[in-house]
């Protein structure tokens, strides 16, 4: 499973060169679409249309995930708490890949930090 976090969702909504060929590899390779934890749009998005156009776009093409159960929820309380580092949104979003899957970040240090305490999630900078 692949899961973008903020820095993920806005290298993907500049739609540049690098972007599309990296999207094309990931559908290429059969993972695409992410999953976009909701919580993730408190950081990628501004409440202005005009300026979320971009964002809007990549989220139609992404799993946005609306739910956060307790499960999660406490699953990524626990990941803070282990790694002593992170925000809550960097942790729900590292949750959510467990396990195995792949977070793609811009920001790579406390997704590391958090993911370090999981099943085999391992997060990948773009």
């Amino acid at each position: 499973m692949l899961v973008l976090d903020s820095g993920g969702v806005s290298f993907f909504a500049k739609r540049n060169q690098d972007a599309v060929a990296t999207i094309r590899a990931l559908v290429r390779d059969g993972a695409w679409p992410p999953l976009v934890p909701s919580v993730v749009l408190v950081e990628s998005t501004t409440g202005r249309q005009r300026n979320d156009a971009a964002v809007n776009r990549l989220l139609n093409t992404c799993d946005v995930r609306e739910d956060l159960p307790v499960s999660l929820a406490r699953r990524a309380g626990e990941l803070r708490h282990l790694a002593r580092r992170g925000s809550a949104v960097d942790a729900v979003v590292v949750a959510s890949a467990e396990p195995g899957g792949v977070v793609l970040s811009g920001d790579v240090e406390d997704l590391s930090a958090l993911a370090s305490h999981t099943s085999a999630v391992r997060v990948e900078r773009i």
